[in-house]
């Protein structure tokens, strides 16, 4: 899957949403979409991440919303391929 959006990239724009963390860090870039209420208003949210920001946001999908040590390790790892 990875290596098929790799070569899609080098043609076309590849937006991908997952909560899969091989295909997220696999990104050139990532975002973190969210939603947020206001005056009983529902509204989603988009913001960029920034680098130890994605290493923060891979390392809960290896691990829950507290990651460990090792699921750093591990995102740092999946991030450098």
């Amino acid at each position: 899957m990875v290596a098929m959006m790799k070569e899609m990239a080098q043609r076309h724009q590849v937006v991908a949403i997952t909560h899969l963390p091989q295909i997220a860090a696999s990104g050139n870039e990532h975002y973190f979409v969210y939603k947020e209420n206001l005056k009983g208003k529902s509204l989603s949210k988009i913001r960029k991440l920034q680098h130890e920001e994605r290493e923060t946001e891979i390392a809960k999908m290896i691990g829950g919303d507290h990651p460990s040590a090792a699921a750093l390790q591990s995102a740092r790892e999946l991030l450098n391929r």
